[in-house]
């Protein structure tokens, strides 16, 4: 058993735009993939028993697990890469990760979004250190759009290629009724009227196409960017208007700038300083939180919550707005 949680070792990592990758594989000496070291509790082998849930051969969830008496969920990742979101029945079957003969199945217990997984792969390898700055956009399996099942990628210490999974996609693809209740809760919200505009930053495509809707559903105008950088190198371009922005909303995790670099970048500059920076993060866990308002973010409020959203806008636009 490895346990991973080096919470303050790992929160210093991003503030100086560093991250660690937990290096693992779906298949015997093939394709190199990573999860964010944060996002990981610990990597177990595991011998206990599986409660099947479902015989589906469709199905994305492989049963249920206990681990020091916790029952989570277990999903084969190899069969989540072949798994297609306009084909649901197909037989997934052939795909699961595949041992050899009375070895035990290594699992990851990942923990984002307030829920705690578990993740079948082939093997794990490394912990890789990186700088955000040494990750690179990726296209990712699946196509482009909210069907990826990559977010970045980077090289491994020979230089092979290293794909960083969406875990995000991978849980709304398995328990697709979080999306239904994000539904429900865009329902409730209210149409704002505002003539300031909102920056938004995500490295994850199903995600960004999320926070449009929310947004778009508020009535808010916003321009999007896929990944911290890239909102940086806008905000700072001549001729921007920062009067004319409202806040920033930004994940932690993101390629060549986190989040935790664009709090700072704002934050440091006098000429940026007063634009409202609220966190959208799956990553669990009451240090990051902290990190970030230490660097001076606004809020901090769980991944593309249209509630919490809509009274993060109240709050740093909309009562702004109403004070002068």
């Amino acid at each position: 058993m490895s346990n991973l949680s080096q919470v303050d070792q790992i929160t210093s990592l991003h503030k100086n735009n560093e991250l660690q990758l937990l290096c693992f594989r779906l298949e015997k000496d093939k394709d190199l993939y990573a999860v964010n070291v944060f996002k990981i509790r610990e990597v177990v082998k595991y011998q206990g028993q599986l409660t099947i849930v479902s015989h589906e051969k469709s199905s994305l969830i492989e049963g249920l697990i206990t681990i020091r008496e916790l029952t989570i969920p277990l999903i084969d990742m190899r069969k989540w890469f072949y798994y297609d979101s306009t084909n649901k029945t197909k037989d997934l079957t052939p795909y699961g990760i595949k041992h050899e003969k009375d070895e035990d199945d290594v699992i990851m217990i990942c923990e984002f979004s307030r829920w705690t997984i578990g993740v079948r792969i082939y093997e794990a390898d490394r912990i890789l250190n990186k700088r955000w700055t040494e990750m690179e956009q990726s296209a990712g399996i699946g196509g482009n759009g909210g069907n990826s099942k990559l977010v970045s990628r980077t090289r491994y210490f020979d230089g092979k290629l290293v794909q960083v999974v969406d875990i995000e996609k991978m849980l709304v693809d398995v328990f697709p009724w979080i999306e239904e209740e994000k539904k429900e809760e865009l329902i409730k919200v209210s149409r704002l009227k505002s003539n300031k505009i909102i920056l938004l930053a995500d490295d994850s495509p199903s995600v960004l196409k999320t926070m449009q809707i929310i947004l778009d559903k508020i009535g808010i105008a916003h321009i999007d960017f896929i990944n911290g950088q890239k909102l940086l190198d806008y905000l700072f371009s001549p001729n921007i208007d920062m009067e004319n922005i409202g806040m920033i909303i930004t994940d932690l995790e993101m390629p060549e700038a986190s989040g935790f670099e664009v709090i700072k970048q704002v934050k440091n500059n006098p000429i940026s300083a007063h634009i409202p920076i609220v966190v959208n993060s799956s990553m669990s866990g009451s240090s990051n939180e902290d990190m970030a308002r230490s660097l001076n973010a606004d809020d901090f409020i769980s991944k593309s919550n249209p509630i919490e959203i809509e009274k993060a806008i109240k709050q740093f636009i909309i009562d702004k707005q109403e004070d002068k």
